[in-house]
């Protein structure tokens, strides 16, 4: 059993952020690298290397991205490559590169009554599930999770929306997994955010692995044509180093119980 993981306070900023001061760079990421507790790492080893302060807000991917486009943040650190893709391509974004991957899972309750621990592959889990009846919990909060869980279902010719066993809430990974948990429903997390909340969870994990559920995040600098407001040197300085020795070491001994969370971006496909 893997023991609680005591989030060190950090500063997030849920609504839109007020512009980076000098020698501050601010940075939109994914709840996963701030739930999994990476961040907690990261954020103090980059203020010390680089001598700037660095300002945090985590929510979804869609979010970020959005803030990203709003000049709202100097950088975006996130999970969803075709949303990535686009961002870049519409001028939002440069200097996109990979910093670190995990995997999606799915989770639920431990009876599994949709029985995905038979299934042979993703297609079929996610059929499983609709099939049973059994009760899926959605973020439903366009973060790069809800993006891949969409990806899912559309691969397995399933549409869950307006079903009474499909639950989306809008939420972050933690509160998702913490209301599956409660209602003895599945769903479909980060590797990282569930490990760091297993011990505290009514749930087992039941399917993992296979090329659908890998789950790479790329750090992208705002570009500063579209947005001259943004700290463009301070990106440049956190972008290098997310992607430097010393950033990717921290990535590759982060763990819980022994338990690695994310793969640093020399094991990236």
């Amino acid at each position: 059993m893997l023991k609680r993981f005591s989030i060190v306070a950090i500063l997030f900023v849920l609504a839109v952020p007020v512009r980076a001061a000098e020698g501050i760079v601010h940075l939109a990421t994914s709840t996963s690298t701030a739930n999994s507790g990476l961040l907690t790492v990261l954020r103090p080893a980059f203020e010390k290397s680089s001598g700037l302060g660095l300002t945090v807000t985590a929510v979804g991917t869609g979010r970020a991205l959005r803030l990203g486009r709003q000049g709202a943040v100097d950088v975006v650190l996130v999970h969803a490559p075709e949303a990535e893709n686009r961002f870049v391509f519409d001028g939002y974004g440069i200097d996109r590169r990979p910093v670190m991957f995990n995997y999606f899972v799915i989770v639920g309750p431990t009876d599994d009554p949709a029985g995905l621990r038979g299934a042979r592959d993703i297609r079929e889990a996610m059929a499983r599930i609709a099939d049973s009846g059994a009760g899926f919990v959605s973020r439903g909060d366009d973060s790069g999770t809800h993006k891949r869980e969409n990806r899912l279902w559309n691969d397995a010719s399933i549409e869950p929306y307006g079903n009474t066993w499909y639950l989306e809430l809008g939420v972050g990974m933690a509160r998702a997994l913490k209301s599956a948990s409660d209602k003895g429903f599945y769903t479909l997390s980060d590797m990282g955010t569930w490990l760091a909340h297993a011990p505290d969870l009514e749930l087992a994990l039941l399917f993992e692995g296979g090329e659908l559920l890998y789950n790479p995040y790329h750090v992208i600098a705002v570009n500063p044509e579209r947005n001259a407001n943004v700290n463009h040197e301070g990106a440049g300085v956190l972008v290098d180093w997310l992607v430097s020795e010393e950033a990717q070491n921290l990535i590759d001994a982060f763990r819980i119980d022994g338990t690695e969370l994310f793969r640093p971006r020399w094991d990236m496909n």
